[in-house]
Parts: structure tokens; C-alpha cells; sequence
């Protein structure tokens, strides 16, 4: 994971994933028929890991689902720290340049970066509810919406050689958030 987060999944050869694990390509090929098989069980594996990471987050023991909501925006910004390849994501890294030439890479980031959001739109939703029950917009696209905004601040970090403009990026997503549900940060204190 970190070598294909580092480096990128086209740059990343068997040799570099077998060099940095330890391995001699005869074991890679016992677990794995290819690179792009690695790759998909790569991203399950990220996806588990992630969705342990998040399930343990103190924001998810907040009783208000706007709290969590915006306690997981902010969860993300707290996480972005270190080096680049430490706090993006092996999802979106592969997606962006497997998405048209492994179909099997592209239909596991999709599902994996999915399930992320669909548990996002579940405070989303209950957010809805109490806060903006008639707001014409859906907590599923909201919940997409924010996974488009982490993604392409990771996109930015990454052009910029940098986390500051991720960080910016992830504030101005919970700006919105708070103007979509009409709460404004003195209201939270």
C-alpha cells in the first residue's frame, strides 16, 4: 500500500512491491497472479483498515449527527499530517490512473470508496432530518460530494507538494456543511 501510495500504481513494478515487503517475486506470484490482482486486494485491505480507523474515531461517540458529521470533517483534517503518502488515499490514487485500463481496479475503489460515503450519509441523513428537512438536496450525494472534495484535496497536496492546501480545502468543506445546515461555529459552542 505504501509504495503504490508513494509512487503511484503505474510507477510501482513487482520488483519495488517485492523489494520493500521483503519478498522474492516467486512469492508474489504464489499469492497473487498479477500486480492488478495485488492492486484489488490492496484496496480491500485500505478499506478495512480505514473503516476501522474511522469506526474508533472520537467523533463517532457524539450524540448529534451534525456533531458527528462535522466531527468526521474534521477527524479528516486532524489525520492530514506527514508526508503526502501518509494521509492519502490508496483509492484514489489507483482510480485516477487505473480507472480506464483495469476495470476490476476501478470497480474495487469504486465499491470500497462507496461504502466509505454510504456511512458518511447515514449521519448525513439523520443530520437532515433534525436540521434541514426540507432542503431539496439528497444525504447520499452530499455524503459523494464530501468524498470528492477529500479526493481532490489530495489531488492538490500532491500538485503543490504540500498538506496546507488539503487542509484549506477540507475548512472550506466544512464551512459549507455548517451553511447547508444553518449552524454556524458559535452555534456549536
Amino acid at each position: 500500500m505504501q509504495v503504490i501510495r508513494g509512487q503511484g500504481y503505474s510507477a510501482t513494478s513487482v520488483d519495488d512491491i517485492c523489494r520493500i515487503a521483503g519478498l522474492t517475486k516467486g512469492a508474489f506470484f504464489h499469492h497473487f497472479k498479477s500486480k492488478e490482482e495485488l492492486a484489488v486486494a490492496a484496496a480491500a485491505h485500505f478499506s478495512a483498515m480505514a473503516e476501522g480507523l474511522f469506526a474508533a474515531a472520537p467523533y463517532r461517540q457524539l450524540s448529534d449527527p451534525l456533531d458527528r458529521l462535522l466531527g468526521y470533517i474534521d477527524f479528516r483534517a486532524a489525520i492530514i499530517e506527514g508526508p503526502i503518502p501518509a494521509f492519502t488515499c490508496l483509492l484514489g490514487t489507483m482510480v485516477q490512473e487505473a480507472y480506464a485500463t483495469s476495470p476490476a481496479i476501478r470497480q474495487a475503489c469504486d465499491t470500497y470508496i462507496g461504502l466509505h460515503a454510504a456511512e458518511v450519509a447515514k449521519d448525513t441523513a439523520a443530520a437532515k432530518a433534525l436540521y434541514a428537512p426540507d432542503a431539496e438536496w439528497r444525504a447520499e450525494s452530499l455524503a459523494l460530494y464530501t468524498q470528492a472534495v477529500l479526493q481532490g484535496a489530495f489531488i492538490l497536496a500532491k500538485a503543490k507538494n504540500g498538506n496546507a492546501i488539503a487542509r484549506d480545502c477540507v475548512a472550506h468543506l466544512r464551512s459549507y456543511l455548517e451553511l447547508l445546515f444553518h449552524r454556524s461555529k458559535q452555534e456549536e459552542e
